[in-house]
């Protein structure tokens, strides 16, 4: 790859839309699933899946079912995607993120990750 089209990349990189919104990871042995905010859903699988093979994710519950049953009782997909407001505050962002995540766990049950 030469210079010119690293550069065309980085810059289309940084130019792509940012989803925000409500994950959920479910496992499919056991049938938990547990829901949580993501300023940036297209990066979450890989952060999440990261955590939990090196056995420190947070939310012990969650650490204990993947450690039980393996990754490939998981699955992970956006539950809730918020629409991109550009003139939203960041305090305003988070309280949007907030409420889709109780609305998500209301609705299916999910244990929340924040």
């Amino acid at each position: 790859m030469d210079k010119h089209q690293r550069r065309q990349q980085i810059a289309d990189y940084k130019r792509r839309a940012i989803r925000s919104g409500i994950y959920r990871v479910r496992c499919t042995a056991s049938g938990e699933s547990w829901a949580g905010p993501a300023s940036d859903l297209s990066t979450i699988g890989n952060r999440l899946w990261f955590t939990l093979r090196l056995g420190n994710h947070p939310h012990r519950q969650l650490q204990q079912a993947w450690n039980l049953h393996g990754a490939d009782a998981f699955e992970c997909h956006d539950a809730r995607v918020l629409e991109h407001d550009p003139e939203l505050h960041d305090f305003e962002r988070a309280r949007l993120l907030q409420d889709a995540l109780a609305e998500v766990c209301r609705q299916t049950g999910a244990t929340p990750l924040r």
